[in-house]
C-alpha cells in the first residue's frame, strides 16, 4: 500500500496518524534488565547490586535482574558487559577491584574508562586499619615507628593479591617509607583467622567485618582509611591525618556499554540518587558500614579514572600480580 494509500484509509478508519517522537529513552526499559556481578552471591558486591536492582525494579516496573559472573578477579563479568548491546539492558556493578585490575592483569581484552560507561556511584565502605592486641601501638605514628624499627618482621595479611586489602597496605608501604611482608589469602575469612591467631599482625579489613571484632576489643583498630571519619566508628581518626593524601576504600556503582544512549544513563542516573537520597536506603548502606556514594554519571566517571590511576601507581610500586 503506498503511503497515500494508507493515510486515507487510517483516516477513514479513525486512526490517529502522527509523526512518532523518539521516546525509547522516556519507555526504558520495556523488559527485564540484567547487572551482572563479577563475584559469587552473597558478598558485597552480590548485596549492593541486589539493593539497588530492587529499588529500580520498583521504581522503573521492571524486573532488574542480578546476574552472578564471577571468575578472573571479576574481569570475567566486566568483559561480558564490555561485549553487550549497548541498549540499557545489560549493566555492570563496578567496584575498586575493577580499577585495580586495570594494571594488575597484564593481557585484558578491553579498556575500563574506555569500554564501560559511567552510569552512577552507590556507596564508599572505609577500611579499618587493625592491628592484632599483641602488637604494642595504638595509633597509627605509634606503627609507623614500630615498622620502621622491626623492618621486614610485620606481618600483612590481605584477602589476596591485589585486592582493595592489599594494596590499602600497600599505599600505606610506600607513602610511609615503612617495609612489610604481605601474606596473601584465598579471602578475606582465613585471612581474620589467622590475624586473630597472631599469625600476621596487621590488616586493612572492610568495615563490615572490622567492626565486630573492634567492638569486642578482638583486634585493635589504629584508623579508617576513608578521607573522613566514619559515622560506624567516630571515634576513630584517619590514616590522611598523619600521612595527608591516603585514601583507599571499596566503593561500588553501575555502569554500561560504552555507546549506551545518553539518556537512558541519565534516566539511571536520577533513579539511582533517588535511591540513595531515601532514608530506608541510607540505612542499608550503612548495616553494610558505608555511606551513599551519590552524583553524576561525570563524577562517577572522575572517580573511576582517578583510582585507575592511583591503584595503577600502587600496583607497580607492589610488583603485585594476580593469584
Amino acid at each position: 500500500m503506498h503511503r497515500r494509500d494508507f493515510l486515507m484509509a487510517a483516516t477513514a478508519f479513525g486512526v490517529a496518524v502522527a509523526p512518532v517522537a523518539p521516546t525509547y529513552a522516556e519507555a526504558y526499559p520495556t523488559r527485564p534488565v540484567r547487572i551482572i556481578v563479577g563475584f559469587s552471591a552473597g558478598g558485597p558486591t552480590d548485596i549492593t547490586a541486589r539493593l539497588i536492582a530492587q529499588w529500580l525494579s520498583e521504581r522503573l516496573g521492571r524486573q532488574f535482574v542480578v546476574e552472578n559472573r564471577p571468575g578472573a578477579g571479576s574481569n570475567i563479568g566486566t568483559e561480558a558487559v564490555v561485549n553487550a548491546l549497548p541498549d540499557g539492558y545489560t549493566l555492570l556493578l563496578v567496584g575498586a577491584t575493577n580499577a585495580i585490575n586495570a594494571t594488575l592483569y597484564d593481557k585484558l581484552n578491553f579498556n575500563l574508562i574506555r569500554d564501560i560507561a559511567p552510569v552512577s556511584g552507590i556507596i564508599r565502605v572505609p577500611l579499618v586499619m587493625e592491628v592484632h592486641p599483641s602488637v604494642p601501638v595504638r595509633t597509627v605514628p605509634e606503627f609507623i615507628a614500630y615498622a620502621k624499627a622491626n623492618p621486614g618482621k610485620i606481618n600483612l595479611g590481605s584477602g589476596g593479591n591485589g585486592t582493595t586489602t592489599h594494596v590499602a597496605g600497600e599505599l600505606l608501604k610506600l607513602m610511609a617509607g615503612v617495609d612489610m611482608v604481605h601474606v596473601p589469602y584465598r579471602g578475606g575469612a582465613p585471612m581474620l583467622i589467622d590475624l586473630l591467631g597472631g599469625q600476621v599482625q596487621v590488616t586493612f579489613d572492610p568495615m563490615p567485618s572490622a567492626i565486630e571484632y573492634v567492638r569486642s576489643g578482638k583486634l585493635r583498630a589504629l584508623a579508617v582509611t576513608t578521607a573522613s571519619r566514619s559515622e560506624a566508628l567516630p571515634d576513630l581518626p584517619t590514616v590522611a591525618d598523619v600521612l595527608p593524601g591516603y585514601e583507599a576504600s571499596t566503593w561500588y556503582g553501575v555502569g554500561a556499554p560504552r555507546n549506551t544512549p545518553s539518556e537512558i544513563i541519565a534516566k539511571l542516573n536520577i533513579e539511582i540518587n533517588a535511591a540513595l537520597a531515601d532514608p530506608k536506603m541510607k540505612a542499608r548502606l550503612a548495616d553494610l558500614g558505608g555511606m551513599a556514594l551519590a552524583g553524576s554519571a561525570a563524577d562517577f566517571g572522575r572517580l573511576i579514572a582517578d583510582e585507575t590511576e592511583k591503584w595503577a601507581k600502587v600496583v607497580k610500586f607492589s610488583g603485585a600480580k594476580p593469584d
